[in-house]
């Protein structure tokens, strides 16, 4: 369908997908693209975590894991995490599995409590000023991200992402503007939708956001995919770390990491760096929480990934998983919507991600939704269209994000076939009056 049809056409082309969409729907099939969570085979791959420390419990330091204690993490731990963010143990604080946690505990204390002390809480300078937390927010983005700023009640900006990343102009603009703007989350590799990897220009930028934004801000770099590579020669991410010291700002970025998608999902650990200023800080608050993180899984952790080295070639079997799934997803696109177009303007677009976990969608401006409950009502089911956005608010109603780690290759391809049947569909469709 790539020419300028007669409404009589047009009527036909929507009959006959009619008929192959309600096909589909007689199989009753139950697949879910929504989440990107590794898939069965990939969490096998970190299985000998169960026993590996065979009774000894003593860290690095000569401490016994399985005691109180160690709230910055164990010496090894913090060794590990340095490596793979790039940067010194003295800047590093490991904590438990869940760096949506650690994210969500630092904006809630900086909110309330003050990065630091009191004076500084973020909701005691809104309140003086009349005015409300706000956070810039790269979209499409991460839902969880947005979801955090949502249920603590701070306003978010929307800011545009291009192919180098995040539209700086605009950022720094309104950091300048507005000294309530107190933070920015950014997924810097494989961006979480839409896979872009920052441009070295654009994180040289980021580093000095410090310099003219208002106090206390800071920066929630999630290097979620620092090691999730689809591609032999991945692309680079500039050290956001190293820029800051340089210029003197790194107590306004706070990069995080995790072995979520590297070991077991849900029993890894996290990790941030910072300043040695800020890890103190929030130590201090965190201390009031609890006496110190899961250390035995930090111990496990570092006994089973050992170094980068040892870890890249966990990734390399990763990736042995992944690439396929992603090459039938994207073959999926390319066979049944390349080329396509309905009276001049192409079915959809997509990405063609060099790592991370999501390939990004997107339909005619419009029709996110339609497509979404489609495939739903085929037994297909997405994420919600809008959940890349701030209040799920697509001012385009567009994007798609396509999780595809979790399904089988055979559930992946029937997914797609009702996928790609369902945009063409809602666009003819939508073209008819219907």
């Amino acid at each position: 369908m790539n020419h300028l049809l007669t409404p009589q056409q047009l009527q036909a082309r929507q009959q006959e997908l009619r008929q192959q969409y309600e096909a589909v729907s007689a199989r009753k099939l139950n697949l879910d693209l929504t989440r990107g969570k590794p898939s069965t085979e990939q969490l096998n791959l970190s299985d000998e975590l169960d026993g590996i420390l065979a009774g000894n419990y003593k860290c690095a330091d000569g401490s016994d894991a399985r005691n109180y204690g160690g709230i910055m993490g164990i010496p090894e731990a913090r060794k590990l995490a340095a490596d793979y963010l790039q940067t010194i143990p003295a800047r590093i604080m490991v904590g438990g599995n869940s760096s949506l946690q650690l994210m969500y505990q630092l904006v809630t204390s900086a909110l309330s409590q003050g990065v630091r002390g009191g004076e500084s809480a973020w909701s005691k300078e809104a309140a003086a000023a009349n005015g409300k937390v706000k956070f810039l927010c790269p979209s499409p983005g991460y839902d969880r991200h947005f979801a955090i700023c949502e249920f603590l009640g701070i306003e978010m900006i929307p800011v545009a992402m291009n192919a180098q990343g995040p539209d700086m102009d605009k950022i720094e603009a309104l950091v300048k503007a507005d000294p309530l703007i107190k933070g920015i989350w950014c997924v810097p590799k494989y961006a979480n939708p839409d896979g872009v990897v920052y441009s070295h220009a654009v994180v040289a930028r980021m580093a000095l956001l410090g310099k003219i934004a208002g106090a206390n801000f800071r920066i929630f770099w999630d290097n979620a995919y620092a090691e999730h590579h689809l591609v032999d020669n991945p692309p680079e991410l500039a050290n956001i770390i190293a820029l800051s010291e340089a210029a003197d700002t790194l107590d306004n970025v706070l990069v995080i990491g995790s072995t979520s998608k590297i070991t077991h999902a849900g029993a890894g650990i996290s990790f941030i760096a910072t300043s040695e200023a800020n890890l103190a800080a929030f130590a201090d608050q965190l201390n009031i929480a609890t006496i110190g993180p899961d250390k035995i899984n930090q111990l496990r952790h570092v006994h089973f990934l050992k170094d980068m080295p040892t870890l890249r070639v966990l990734m390399q079997r990763h990736r042995a998983i992944l690439q396929p799934k992603f090459e039938a997803l994207l073959s999926a696109l390319d066979k049944g919507l390349s080329g396509k177009t309905l009276n001049g303007k192409a079915l959809g677009s997509w990405t063609r991600p060099q790592g991370g976990y999501f390939v990004l969608f997107d339909t005619q401006p419009g029709l996110a939704d339609t497509v979404v409950k489609l495939t739903a009502a085929a037994g297909v089911k997405l994420t919600p269209a809008g959940s890349t956005w701030p209040l799920r608010k697509d001012p385009a109603n567009s994007n798609i994000r396509l999780a595809p780690s979790f399904p089988s290759l055979k559930e992946i391809e029937a997914a797609m076939e009702v996928f790609v049947l369902c945009v063409e569909l809602a666009t003819v469709e939508r073209e008819l009056g219907q």
